[in-house]
C-alpha cells in the first residue's frame, strides 16, 4: 500500500515531497499499471492549476532536495491534449526512427523550472486568484532545468538537461538520476534524446566516447538511436574502437614538433598514472577519471616514489639500490636525450656497479619511474624488437614540485589543479580530435578526423526503459484472478497511409486487462476501448477480426490463449473524413530523401529539394555551408546532368 494511502489530501493542499525518493514505487503511489495508468495515479498526488499553460491541465510537485539549508524545486506535469498542439506530429519521433508510430491523444510534459521560473511560482502561489499572471505556456519557455515529454503510449523523449555550470542549483548527475527514475518507475517503453552538450567549446558525445566508448548519457543506458548523415550503428562502433586505439607513441612523434605542449602533456599524466598510458583511449579515461576525483580548488593530489621501492624482504639495501640506480641515470644523461638499448646501459653501469644482478633488478624497476627531476623512460622498438632507455628532464612539467633524488622511504608530492586538468583537456581535445589539419591528417592520422566526424554526426540516443516481456504488467493472472494480455491492431487493407498493404502489427503491444472467464467479444471490446482511448487516429476504430487465434466470439479467452501470447486484431475506422496520412507521426509520407551519404530518411539535419525532381538532400552534402542560406533555385546533380546533356543534343 503506498505510503500516502492513508492521507487524504484536502483541497488547495500543497504536499513537500522528497527529491531523491520521488517516483520510487510506493513515493507517492505504487506504480503497476501501464505507462498512461501510471501517470494518471501520480498525478493524483499533485496540486491541480488552472491557468498556468493555455487552459491545458496541469499538475505541481515541490519537492526537497536539501532540508538544511531548506532548498526545495517544482516539477511539472503539463498534460497537453492533440487538439491543442501546434503540430499533431512529433518532430522528433520522426528523427529519431519512430515515424511509423501512430499519434497519441495525449502528450505529458515533465519539467522542473529555471530558477527565475521557480522564484515566479512562489510569488503567484500565495496570490488570490490561483496562478495569476502565469497563464504563458511553460512548454514554450527556455531554460529549464529538466524538460521532457512522454507520448501516452509510453514513448519519450528528454528534451533539455540543464544543471550547474547553466545557473541550476541541481547538478546535472541529479537531474538524470531523477529524470531515470521517472521513466523506469512510470514504466516508460523507450526514452530518447537529441545530444549535442557542448563544455568550453568542446563537443561532449565525442569527449566521452572517447574516454568511456559512450556518450555521457550512456551512463544512464542511452545507446545508439539513429545516425546523421547515413552513419549506422556498425559505423558508429568501428569510428569508435579506432579512434580509442590510436597509440599515443604514434601521436607524440607526428605531432610533438607541431605544438610543444603535446609531449609535456603526455608526460605529465603519464607520471600521474599507476599503469602505462598506451592509446589515445587510455589517456582520456585517465584524464576524465582524474577530474571526477579531483576537488574543485587547488589540492594536492597523490604521492609516488620517485625512485624505486625496495620490499623488506629485497636481497639488496635501499642504499645500493639507490647507489645503482644514480649509475644508471648518470649514464643516460651522456646519451643527451637519445634512446639507448638495455645493453648498452648495462655496459656502462657496470664499469661501476660490478653486481649485474643489482643491475638487471634495478634496469626492470625503473621503466616509466621519476628520479629526481627526470623521467626513466622505456620502451620497446618495434624494429629491433629490443629494450631501450631514454631519461627526459621534466623539471618544467611540476614546476611547483621539490624534486630530490629518493630512495624507498621519500615521497614526492606534487600539485594539480581541475583548472590545469581542463586546460590540457582543451589542448588535447582542439589538436587531435577537432582541429586536424591537413598536414596533420595525412595517412593513418587520417582516421582520426574520419572517425571523429562520424561520432559527431551521431546526435539521437535511444534507451529501452521497459520491455514488454519484462514490465511489470507481465501477461499472466494477477493477484485478482485477472488476465494480461499483450494486443496490437493494425488497419484493414487499403488504409495504410504508406500506400501498399497493412500486413503488419502495429506497434507497440499494449496490455489488456481482462475477468478470467472473459469471452473473446469481450476482449474484442476491451482492446478496442484501449486504442481508442490511446490513438488519434483510431477514436472510431471497430475491431472486426482476429488475426492469429482461431476462436469464435463466444470462446473462454483462458481456453484458447496461454500466458504471454500476443494476440492481433484488425479493424477500421467507421468515421469517414480521416486523412490517413496524418495519424501517424511521420504525417504524409510524400517527400524522397535520396542523398550521397547514404540518408533516404528525414533525420534532422538541415535539407534541401531539387526544383526538378524535388528529392530532398542534405545541404551539407550538396556542399551549401550552413552559414548560408538554401538557395532560391537548386538542381541537383543528376537533374543538372540530364539538361547539360540535352542541351547538347542536336
Amino acid at each position: 500500500m503506498s505510503n500516502f494511502d492513508s492521507k487524504k489530501r484536502k483541497r488547495g493542499e500543497s504536499r513537500v515531497f522528497r527529491f531523491k525518493k520521488f517516483g520510487d514505487n510506493g513515493y507517492p503511489v505504487e506504480f503497476d499499471g501501464a505507462f498512461r495508468h501510471n501517470v494518471e495515479a501520480l498525478l493524483e498526488f499533485g496540486q491541480m492549476h488552472r491557468n498556468l499553460c493555455n487552459g491545458m491541465p496541469c499538475w505541481s510537485f515541490q519537492l526537497e532536495v536539501r532540508r538544511h539549508p531548506p532548498f526545495h524545486v517544482f516539477l511539472f506535469v503539463i498534460e497537453e491534449p492533440v487538439e491543442a498542439s501546434m503540430d499533431h506530429q512529433c518532430k522528433h519521433c520522426r528523427y529519431v526512427g519512430w515515424g511509423h508510430h501512430m499519434v497519441c491523444i495525449k502528450k505529458y510534459h515533465f519539467i522542473l523550472p529555471s530558477k527565475n521560473m521557480a522564484a515566479a511560482y512562489l510569488n503567484f502561489q500565495g496570490n488570490e486568484g490561483e496562478d495569476a499572471g502565469m497563464s504563458s505556456n511553460l512548454m514554450q519557455l527556455q531554460g529549464h532545468a529538466m524538460h521532457g515529454v512522454f507520448h501516452s503510449n509510453g514513448f519519450g523523449h528528454l528534451l533539455c538537461v540543464n544543471g550547474v555550470e547553466t545557473g541550476s542549483d541541481l547538478t546535472g548527475h541529479q537531474i538524470m538520476d531523477f529524470w531515470d527514475r521517472l521513466c523506469s518507475r512510470l514504466q516508460a517503453r523507450k526514452v530518447s534524446l537529441y545530444d549535442i552538450s557542448r563544455k568550453k567549446g568542446m563537443e561532449l558525445r565525442l569527449l566521452h566516447v572517447v574516454a568511456y566508448s559512450q556518450s555521457w548519457f550512456g551512463h544512464w543506458g542511452y545507446k545508439f538511436g539513429r545516425g546523421s548523415f547515413g552513419v549506422t550503428q556498425p559505423m558508429y562502433q568501428k569510428a569508435i574502437e579506432a579512434i580509442q586505439g590510436m597509440p599515443l607513441c604514434l601521436l607524440l612523434n607526428h605531432l610533438g614538433h607541431l605544438n610543444p605542449d603535446i609531449p609535456l602533456i603526455f608526460t605529465r599524466y603519464q607520471t600521474l598514472s599507476d599503469h602505462f598510458l598506451a592509446t589515445l583511449g587510455d589517456l582520456f579515461h585517465f584524464l576524465l577519471d582524474l577530474k571526477s576525483r579531483l576537488p574543485k580548488e587547488n589540492c594536492n593530489f597523490g604521492s609516488y616514489n620517485p625512485g624505486i621501492l625496495v620490499e623488506t624482504n629485497c636481497r639488496w639495501s635501499a642504499k645500493r639500490v639507490e647507489m645503482a640506480t644514480r649509475v644508471i641515470v648518470e649514464s643516460l644523461k651522456r646519451a643527451e636525450s637519445r634512446w639507448v638499448s638495455r645493453q648498452e646501459v648495462r655496459d656502462v653501469a657496470r664499469s661501476y656497479i660490478g653486481d649485474t644482478g643489482l643491475l638487471d633488478f634495478v634496469l626492470k624497476s625503473l621503466g616509466n619511474h621519476i628520479v629526481g627531476k627526470y623521467l626513466v623512460r622505456r620502451s620497446l622498438n618495434p624494429v629491433t624488437k629490443v629494450l631501450e632507455y631514454c631519461l627526459e628532464d621534466i623539471s618544467n612539467v611540476f614546476p611547483e614540485q621539490d624534486l630530490v633524488l629518493g630512495n624507498s622511504k621519500t615521497k614526492t608530492r606534487y600539485r594539480i589543479s581541475v583548472a590545469q586538468l581542463m586546460k590540457d583537456v582543451r589542448i588535447l581535445y582542439k589538436l587531435i580530435l577537432h582541429d586536424q589539419k591537413p598536414a596533420t591528417s595525412s595517412g593513418i592520422f587520417s582516421g582520426i578526423s574520419v572517425a571523429s566526424r562520424i561520432i559527431l554526426d551521431t546526435k539521437y540516443f535511444v534507451k529501452e526503459c521497459c520491455r514488454d516481456q519484462v514490465c511489470s504488467t507481465k501477461p499472466g493472472l494477477d493477484l485478482e484472478g485477472k488476465l494480461k494480455l499483450y494486443c496490437t491492431v493494425i488497419l484493414r487493407d487499403g488504409e495504410n497511409p504508406n500506400g501498399g498493404r497493412s500486413n503488419s502489427a502495429m506497434q507497440p503491444y499494449e496490455c489488456v486487462t481482462i475477468k478470467n472467464n472473459a469471452t473473446f467479444d469481450e476482449l474484442k471490446l476491451e482492446v478496442q476501448r484501449n486504442f481508442r482511448e490511446l490513438y488519434w487516429g483510431l477514436r472510431s476504430f471497430v475491431i472486426e477480426s482476429i488475426v492469429n487465434v482461431n476462436a469464435t466470439g463466444t470462446d473462454l479467452v483462458c481456453g484458447f490463449v496461454e500466458v504471454g501470447r500476443r494476440i492481433v486484431f484488425e479493424g477500421s475506422n467507421s468515421e469517414r473524413g480521416i486523412v490517413y496520412g496524418q495519424i501517424y507521426e511521420n504525417g504524409m509520407v510524400n517527400c524522397v530523401v535520396e542523398c550521397a551519404c547514404g540518408a533516404d530518411e528525414d533525420d534532422g539535419e538541415r535539407m534541401v529539394s531539387c526544383d526538378i525532381c524535388e528529392v530532398w538532400q542534405h545541404t551539407q552534402c550538396a556542399r551549401i555551408p550552413n552559414n548560408e542560406e538554401i538557395p532560391h533555385i537548386f538542381l541537383c546533380n543528376r537533374c543538372e546532368q540530364e539538361i547539360v546533356h540535352l542541351s547538347s543534343l542536336p
